[in-house]
């Protein structure tokens, strides 16, 4: 028996079984489209899989839509089967691919999309990204009033409402890996290594990495935006008896980037041997851990059991592992506040 949760009126999680929900509940969507859009993230395709399947096994038709808004927008849209999901929950990237679209950010495109909707009878739309795809999924819900439903795949897990996205436990893993790999030449030459990874303005990847990996310290923005972190790591003198350190830093404006903080070391601290590693895309590939899996498997489902609860404009998301619904403009609306206690177990951790 496989379980889940709803939400009730005052936010508490019910138990349901998925076979009760599909069979009691009655829906006016008999057809829905799925489309991945931003950035790729493992654990994609194991939600467009359970979307597909949870669809069909309720009764309804499943059309995937390619290339994201720009594939709505230029009618590439196909007809789903189950045996068109087989054997995908193990791939990264997602099978529907991805593109920006500057057409569906105008309101002539967006009308086009939505003909082009009611050309294949879709009902219902299932958009599987993060902050700005969630954006505009939600102007294009309230513009034509079709309902929408999100999941948030992005390795930065920088949404709100929601304790983890689809994509950040692999990433999180490929990260360390990289820094294991890293630290045994920052050993052997008694090195200062700065590793740049991606989370724009969140720093919950490069945080939550330089615990897993024994990093020495992370620059992330939202401590940057109050203090000079890098002044404070040198006056503190963070190499002590260490023969190596290793710095983990968001990629952020609000960080400068691995590149500027190198360049600022060698400018005023010309004694430390300084070395640059950027992960850059590497952290969006690769096939999906077992609990991105089975979170992307969660999500989709909970997301058919959305709409079968008439929900429009809401976010799937897991809290204290349970399902909960978002909405749209509470997951966007700002970024994640870092925990306290994270900063304390890496300062901690790190002397």
């Amino acid at each position: 028996m496989i379980f889940c949760c709803i939400v009730d009126e005052n936010n508490v999680p019910l138990p349901l079984t998925f076979t009760r929900i599909f069979k009691h509940m009655e829906s006016n969507i008999k057809s829905i489209g799925i489309l991945t859009s931003g950035g790729d993230s493992p654990g994609m395709n194991a939600a467009i899989r359970a979307v597909t399947r949870a669809a069909i096994f309720s009764g309804m038709r499943v059309y995937g839509i390619y290339r994201g808004f720009r594939g709505l927008v230029f009618n590439e849209i196909e007809e789903f089967q189950t045996n068109s999901v087989s054997n995908i929950i193990k791939q990264g990237g997602t099978i529907l691919k991805t593109a920006r679209s500057e057409e569906f950010k105008t309101v002539e495109g967006r009308k086009r999309a939505y003909e082009n909707l009611k050309k294949h009878n879709i009902d219902a739309l299932v958009v599987i990204g993060g902050d700005g795809s969630l954006t505009g999924a939600g102007i294009f819900a309230n513009e034509f009033n079709i309902p929408v439903v999100g999941l948030p795949g992005t390795i930065d897990n920088d949404l709100n409402g929601t304790d983890t996205t689809i994509g950040y436990d692999t990433a999180l893993n490929t990260i360390m890996e990289s820094m294991d790999r890293l630290r045994d030449t920052a050993t052997s030459h008694e090195r200062l290594f700065f590793v740049e990874v991606m989370g724009r303005n969140c720093g919950y990847l490069a945080l939550n990495s330089a615990i897993a990996s024994g990093a020495e310290a992370a620059i992330i923005p939202e401590i940057s935006i109050e203090k000079d972190q890098l002044a404070e790591l040198i006056d503190q003198g963070f190499r002590k008896s260490k023969n190596s350190s290793m710095v983990l830093v968001a990629e952020s404006e609000v960080t400068g980037g691995a590149m500027k903080l190198a360049e600022r070391v060698k400018r005023q601290y010309p004694s430390y041997d300084v070395r640059v590693t950027i992960l850059g895309h590497l952290q969006r590939g690769g096939s999906p851990t077992a609990e991105d899996r089975i979170l992307a498997s969660r999500m989709g489902i909970a997301a058919i059991q959305a709409f079968q609860e008439n929900q429009r404009n809401v976010m799937i998301g897991i809290r204290e592992n349970e399902i909960v619904y978002v909405p749209f403009k509470r997951a966007i609306k700002k970024e994640r506040e870092i925990s306290d206690e994270l900063l304390e177990v890496l300062r901690i951790s790190s002397i």
